[in-house]
C-alpha cells in the first residue's frame, strides 16, 4: 500500500501541530505543509511582548525551547515534514483531491495531491471601512511583519502619540507595550467597557488600572475617521467629535475566520463565517479536516457553535484532527469554555465560562458572588485578587468565573476552568482538595472562598449587593444607610466618600444608637474586602435589623473613584 498523502494548509499554530503529530503517528506518511507567510510556527501571542521589549531576540518567536528556529529545514530534519513557505494555496479540487498553489517569490504554480487534507488557514484582522484607514501609520497586529514594524517604531523612538482602536486582549497588550516605550497612548473602544469577556464592573477595575498608567481611555466611543496629511496619519477623529493627535494607530477590533478556500471549495460554513466541523474536527467533506482560528466549535455549556480564536485551542484541535486523519475517528474535541487571560501592566485579567451577562442571555437563572481577597498569606508577599463566580441558581452548577488583580490570577482561572468544564457545582468546590503551602496560596484558596461566599448567598445566610448597583442607586438619589466597618486608620487612608458611617466591627455590638431606628431600614455594610461586612450583617440581623446587605468585594472591588489619604 502506498504511503498516505497528508497536506496541511497553514503554518502558524494549528498547521505545524497537525503536521508534526500526523507524521509521528504514521512514520510512512508523506506530510506536506504549505504556508503563505515566510515564517513557520510563529508564537503570535508573543508579539506584544516583543514589541514592548520584554525580549529582544526576534527569532525567539519562531524557535523551539532549545533555540532552534522552526524553518523548513527544521521541519524536514526533525519532523519529517515537507514544509514550504511563501506558498499561497489558491484552490482545492475536492473531486481529484489536489490543492493548487503559487510560489510568491518566483510566481511558479504547482499542484499537490492529498488523501487527507487539513485546513489551518487562521483568521484575518477586522478592517472596517473607516475613511483614512489606508493612511501610512494605520496598521494591525496579525503577522510577523506587523510585529517587526511596531518593534522598529518603538526602537526608533520617533512616535510620540499612538491610538489603539479596540480594547480587547490584543489591544490592551499592545497598549502596555507602547506605553512602556514612552508613547502617549489612547485606547478607543466603541462599547461601554474594555475586555468584553468580563462583566462591566470587573472590566472597570481594569480600566481604572490602565488609566492609572497614564493611558487615556475612551469608551462608548468609536473612530469616525483617520486624519492625515500627505498620506501620513496625523490623528483620529472619534464619533463624539473629539480629535486625538497621533502618528500611529493600531486597529485591534478582533478577527474573522479565513475561510475563503473552504468556501470556494464548497465546504459548509457556519454563522460566524468559519468552517463547520464535527466533534472529530472533520468538515463536510470526510477527507478534509480543519482546525484553529478558521473553524467554529461547540461551546461546552450552551452547546452552540462559537468562534474561539485562541492559540491553545488551535493546538488542541489540531492534535485531535491529526489523530483522526491517521487513526480514523479515534478522538473527539468537546469544545470550549472560552478561557482567556491577559497581562495588563502589573495586573492580570481573565475569565472562563459564561459571564453573568452572557449566562442571562442564554436563559440561565443566575446567582453570583464577588470576592476580594489575597492570593497567599500576608507574610509571603500577598497580592490582591478580585473574582466573580457565576452559577446556575437552580442547580448550583458553576457557569463562569472572572478574576482581576496583581495576584496569581492564572492559578485561579485554571482551577475555575476545570470546574466549569467538569460541570462542578458550588458545593463541589466548597470542599475541593487543592494544594496548599504559604508560598503559593491561602489555607483556603481564593477560588474556594469565592464558592463559600456564593454558598452563603444561595443558602440565604448572606444578602449581597454589587458595587455597581450601589453606585447607581446613590447616583439616583436613593439614601440607604452605608455602613463602613473598617478600622479608623483604614477609613482615613481610603474612603468612598458617599455619606458612609464608620462603625468599626469591634464596636458594632455596642453602637446601636448610631444605626437607623427603623429595623426595616436598608443597611449596606462593607469593609476592605467585605468579610467584616458579612460579619456585620450577621450581627445586625441577630439584633433585629431585617434589611441588611453586604457590598460584595468591599472597597477593594469598588471600580469608581476612591478618596485617598484623608
Amino acid at each position: 500500500m502506498s504511503a498516505q498523502k497528508i497536506v496541511v494548509i497553514g503554518g502558524s499554530a494549528a498547521g505545524p501541530k497537525a503536521a508534526a503529530r500526523a507524521r509521528r503517528l504514521d512514520a510512512e506518511a508523506e506530510v506536506t505543509l504549505l504556508q503563505k507567510a515566510p515564517e513557520l510556527s510563529m508564537a503570535s501571542c508573543g508579539y506584544p511582548y516583543y514589541i514592548g521589549g520584554d525580549f529582544d531576540e526576534r527569532d525567539s518567536l519562531l524557535a523551539t525551547p532549545t533555540g532552534v528556529v522552526r524553518d523548513p529545514a527544521f521541519f524536514a530534519a526533525a519532523k519529517g515534514v515537507n514544509a514550504k513557505v511563501n506558498t499561497e494555496v489558491t484552490a482545492i479540487d475536492r473531486e481529484n483531491r489536489t490543492v493548487s498553489g503559487i510560489d510568491l517569490g518566483s510566481g511558479e504554480t504547482s499542484t499537490v495531491e492529498y488523501d487527507k487534507l487539513i485546513l489551518c488557514t487562521g483568521a484575518n484582522p477586522r478592517r472596517p471601512p473607516i475613511p483614512g484607514i489606508d493612511l501610512d501609520g494605520v496598521c494591525s497586529l496579525s503577522e510577523m511583519r506587523d510585529a517587526d514594524r511596531l518593534r522598529g517604531l518603538v526602537d526608533a523612538g520617533r512616535v510620540k502619540n499612538a491610538v489603539i482602536v479596540g480594547g480587547g486582549l490584543i489591544g490592551i497588550e499592545v497598549c502596555e507595550a507602547l506605553t512602556k516605550s514612552g508613547m502617549n497612548v489612547s485606547v478607543v473602544e466603541m462599547l461601554s467597557q474594555l475586555l468584553t469577556f468580563l462583566d462591566w464592573e470587573m472590566a472597570k477595575l481594569v480600566e481604572k488600572h490602565v488609566a492609572s498608567k497614564g493611558v487615556t481611555v475612551h469608551t462608548d466611543n468609536g473612530v469616525a475617521e483617520f486624519l492625515g496629511e500627505g498620506g501620513k496619519l496625523t490623528g483620529v477623529r472619534l464619533k463624539d467629535g473629539t480629535t486625538v493627535p497621533c502618528e500611529l494607530a493600531v486597529v485591534s477590533i478582533g478577527v474573522v475566520p479565513n475561510a475563503d478556500l473552504a468556501r470556494d471549495a464548497g465546504l459548509a460554513i457556519g454563522s460566524f463565517g468559519g468552517v463547520t466541523v464535527d466533534e472529530y474536527m472533520r468538515t463536510s467533506d470526510p477527507n478534509i479536516y480543519a482546525a484553529g482560528d478558521c473553524v467554529e466549535i461547540n461551546h461546552r455549556i450552551t452547546g452552540k457553535k462559537v468562534f474561539a480564536p485562541y492559540g491553545d485551542l488551535a493546538n488542541l484541535e489540531a492534535r485531535v484532527a491529526a489523530d483522526n486523519m491517521v487513526l480514523g475517528d479515534a478522538r473527539t474535541f468537546p469544545g470550549t469554555v472560552n478561557s482567556g487571560i491577559c497581562k495588563v501592566f502589573d495586573l492580570s485579567a481573565g475569565a472562563t465560562g459564561l459571564s453573568e451577562r452572557r449566562a442571562r442571555d442564554e436563559g440561565f437563572e443566575v446567582v453570583t458572588a464577588t470576592n476580594a481577597s489575597l492570593d497567599r498569606p500576608g507574610f509571603m508577599g500577598a497580592r490582591l485578587l478580585v473574582s466573580k463566580m457565576v452559577a446556575d441558581a437552580r442547580t448550583g452548577r458553576i457557569l463562569g468565573f472572572q478574576c482581576v488583580g496583581p495576584g496569581e490570577v492564572n492559578r485561579q482561572l485554571a482551577e475555575a476552568a476545570m470546574a466549569v468544564m467538569n460541570g462542578n457545582t458550588v458545593l463541589d468546590v466548597n470542599t475541593a482538595d487543592l494544594p496548599y503551602a504559604p508560598p503559593f496560596s491561602l489555607a483556603i484558596d481564593h477560588f474556594i472562598t469565592t464558592a463559600h461566599i456564593l454558598d452563603n448567598k444561595m443558602c440565604g445566610r448572606m444578602t449581597g449587593i454589587g458595587n455597581a448597583e450601589v453606585k447607581a442607586r446613590l447616583d439616583n438619589g436613593e439614601k440607604p444607610f452605608i455602613l463602613d466597618v473598617r478600622a479608623p486608620g483604614e477609613f482615613e487612608a481610603m474612603r468612598l466618600n458617599v455619606g458612609e458611617t464608620l462603625i468599626p466591627l469591634g464596636a458594632l455590638r455596642n453602637a446601636q444608637d448610631k444605626l437607623p431606628v427603623d429595623k426595616d431600614a436598608e443597611i449596606i455594610a462593607f469593609c476592605k474586602i467585605s468579610m467584616r461586612g458579612y460579619e456585620a450583617q450577621r450581627i445586625l440581623e441577630a439584633r433585629g435589623w431585617t434589611n441588611v446587605k453586604v457590598m460584595e468585594g468591599g472597597i477593594m472591588a469598588w471600580p469608581f473613584h476612591v478618596d485617598m489619604g484623608r
